[in-house]
């Protein structure tokens, strides 16, 4: 479905992301873990348009992602939920969502706005309890909620998402991780940036480990959750521990 072969990302004349190689299939949840700096954010933005200057290819189905600004990005299937939610704090919960439909606004299918609407209520009732409420008011977790629920309303057929666990408890994590495994079954493709590694790869089909703009491990999620160096790295002492006692 997604396949990026040799992409290298600058800022400036600073390369980012240093002629990476990968691929995402159908219905698949991938992730990306590593480090602040790693080029994991970079990687994302490039392929949601929102980083022209990149060189390489990225192709999503039988679309070429190259100059495609994110509006385009977003017709040809692929939502972004960012780093930092970014939602619009004054304006309310109802506004947010119909903002992330807007490619379908401008053809003016509000039938499918509507029908988008119902399925993200259908997956977050909270939000409908919230709907007339700003968005500022809400939690941290309604917050993640709504920055989901409001790239969903675009209908993707791949979901990117950026770091949903920030500054999240961890019972919210466990909560944001099982709605992408029912997004998952229902038909969603995911590719999700984390450093909560532990989390990411308990959900995952299969992972990449990215170091300096690098991908220097990659396989099954399983088999990454398993290995003594990313358990050293991004797992830290007390899950080794506990591996080692189970």
């Amino acid at each position: 479905m997604l396949r990026i072969r040799n992409l290298k990302c600058f800022y400036g004349q600073i390369m980012a992301v240093k002629g990476i190689t990968l691929s995402v299939r159908e219905k698949e949840i991938i992730t990306l873990i590593g480090a602040n700096g790693s080029g994991k954010s970079t990687l994302m933005a490039a392929i949601s348009g929102l980083l022209p200057s990149w060189s390489g290819e990225i192709r999503f189905e039988e679309n070429d992602l190259k100059g495609m600004d994110p509006p385009a990005v977003v017709k040809a299937g692929i939502s972004l939920v960012p780093e930092g939610r970014l939602i619009f704090p004054p304006m309310s919960v109802y506004d947010n969502l119909v903002l992330g439909a807007y490619t379908m606004l401008r053809s003016k299918a509000r039938n499918e706005v509507q029908a988008s609407m119902a399925a993200v209520f259908d997956l977050f009732p909270i939000l409908k309890e919230r709907c007339s409420q700003p968005a500022g008011t809400l939690s941290g977790g309604e917050q993640q909620m709504l920055a989901i629920g409001r790239a969903l309303m675009a209908k993707p057929r791949l979901l990117l998402l950026d770091e949903p666990s920030m500054g999240l408890a961890p019972m919210l994590v466990e909560k944001i991780m099982g709605v992408l495994l029912t997004l998952r079954e229902k038909g969603l493709t995911i590719l999700l940036v984390e450093q909560n590694a532990r989390a990411a790869l308990s959900v995952a089909d299969r992972g990449y480990v990215f170091e300096t703009g690098s991908i220097v491990l990659e396989g099954a999620a399983d088999d990454l959750l398993s290995d003594t160096n990313v358990k050293r790295a991004y797992l830290g002492k007390d899950y080794e521990e506990f591996d080692d006692e189970n």
